[in-house]
């Protein structure tokens, strides 16, 4: 796999792009929580950068709540984007406001995921599909009708289904409807966030052909938004692999799928089901539970639960066990450190009464009691207990660490006060990119445990 030894990034690529039609740079999507105590937004998509060239598909895929959707609807300005840009055609969409954004949906529309849901129950789909059009008083009312009944036909429907009702159709024939009516108005970009998921196996190969079809039909530009990574195998030229609101890795489909280069890109295919039951394969399980986005990890965002974290070199040759349990310290103390304590608990505190949050004897037992840990490793571990006990949690952070941080935790092992971003590498001749610190020279010779895993 080539690799070059100095960081990138998304806007690199983009640069020498022959027919860009989306450049998204450092777009942030941020959510206000509102509350008494913590006013933290929850970082739905946190500083992404890519592009999306005219006429293909790019694919988009992660875990559920990795900001897949908020994403896909921010593009399209159906949310509100809180920095960054998007670029259409070179017109920085986030800017506009009122009739210019009035106008501008005209160009880029969405398939939505539940066809029962995005359709009114009480309008025929005539009225559905011409409702774009009546909305933006595209021409005559009877060229309104003639256009719907030739988007009927053009979805695999016929024109005598313009009077009837969506209870009246299967869930295929439903999405065929949203599909309908997304290219009313002859939209340039269109996000499809995950069209086939609600959808039996049969029809969604169905969809899924009529929407290849389309595309060559109108010349049109396709995010891919799913769940089904075999899907996204099947239809898309390149695939953008989203984790915590971050983009972790996008490249050539067939590239990434055969040779993928980030560690979180391993784990997720390989949970891809085999159909040979009898074929040998090796599942990488992550262990944990994705971080609240309203507290996002400094550095990398996958460093939580990656199982090829970078150590310091002291540590090395630690236990595999030891370190997972100092990795899994490390977010229980996290947790602690910014949850809300009711006011019963806060009072109790002050008064000298146990708590809820008084337990951490026993979560230090459950996490070490069991391992055999070298005695300067066990002399951290406790102090960074002690400070715990005191419930000064940011101070037991910080000696965790002082002792075990890595550059992944957006830590300087040596000691440097600057916090350490993880950077895009360039990691084939294609121009795929990865955001990891694997990828610098410097941590690169160990980066093959990966590959053993694939």
């Amino acid at each position: 796999m080539s690799q070059t030894t100095a960081p990138t990034t998304p806007d690199d690529e983009a640069e020498t792009a022959p027919d860009t039609m989306v450049k998204v740079r450092d777009l942030k999507t941020y959510y206000d929580s509102g509350g008494l105590f913590d006013s933290r937004p929850v970082k739905a998509v946190d500083g992404v950068s890519f592009d999306i060239q005219r006429g293909e598909t790019l694919g988009l895929v992660g875990e559920s709540g990795c900001g897949k959707t908020t994403l896909g609807r921010t593009l399209i300005q159906l949310e509100e984007a809180t920095a960054g840009e998007v670029l259409f055609d070179g017109t920085d969409i986030t800017s506009l406001r009122g009739d210019q954004l009035y106008e501008w949906r005209q160009n880029a529309q969405m398939v939505f995921q539940d066809p029962d849901s995005s359709l009114n129950d009480r309008m025929t789909i005539g009225e559905i599909i011409r409702e774009p059009l009546d909305v933006h008083d595209w021409k005559t009312p009877a060229d309104r009708r003639k256009r719907v009944k030739s988007l009927l036909d053009e979805v695999g429907l016929s024109p005598e289904h313009y009077y009837r009702y969506p209870h009246q159709f299967s869930g295929g024939q439903r999405q065929r409807i949203g599909i309908a009516r997304t290219l009313a108005l002859n939209p340039e970009f269109i996000v499809l966030d995950e069209p086939v998921s609600a959808l039996d196996v049969s029809v969604q190969a169905e969809i899924i052909n009529l929407l290849e079809d389309l595309q060559d039909e109108f010349d049109l530009t396709y995010l891919f938004i799913a769940h089904d990574l075999s899907v996204v195998r099947h239809i898309c030229d390149r695939v953008a692999v989203m984790y915590l609101g971050n983009i972790m890795e996008i490249g050539p489909t067939e590239e990434l799928f055969t040779d993928p280069a980030n560690p979180y890109t391993h784990a997720l295919l390989s949970a891809i089901p085999k159909p040979d039951p009898t074929a040998s394969r090796d599942r990488i399980t992550l262990h944990g539970t994705p971080p609240n986005p309203r507290y996002p990890p400094t550095g990398c965002p996958f460093s939580t639960r990656c199982p090829v974290r970078i150590r310091p070199d002291e540590h090395e040759e630690l236990d595999d066990d030891v370190w997972e349990s100092i990795n899994s310290f490390r977010e229980i103390l996290r947790e602690r450190m910014r949850a809300d304590r009711s006011i019963r608990e806060r009072i109790r505190e002050r008064l000298g009464m146990e708590t809820r949050f008084a337990t951490i004897d026993e979560t230090y037992d459950e996490l070490f009691g069991d391992l055999s840990i070298p005695g300067e490793v066990e002399r951290v571990l406790r102090s960074v207990a002690d400070a715990a006990r005191t419930h000064d949690e940011s101070e037991a952070i910080d000696r965790l660490n002082a002792e075990f941080g890595s550059v992944c935790d957006g830590v300087d092992p040596d000691g440097g006060a600057d916090p350490i971003e993880p950077a895009y590498y360039e990691v084939s001749d294609s121009g795929r990119l990865s955001y990891c610190h694997r990828h610098d020279d410097e941590h690169r010779e160990t980066a093959t445990v990966i590959d053993d895993r694939s």
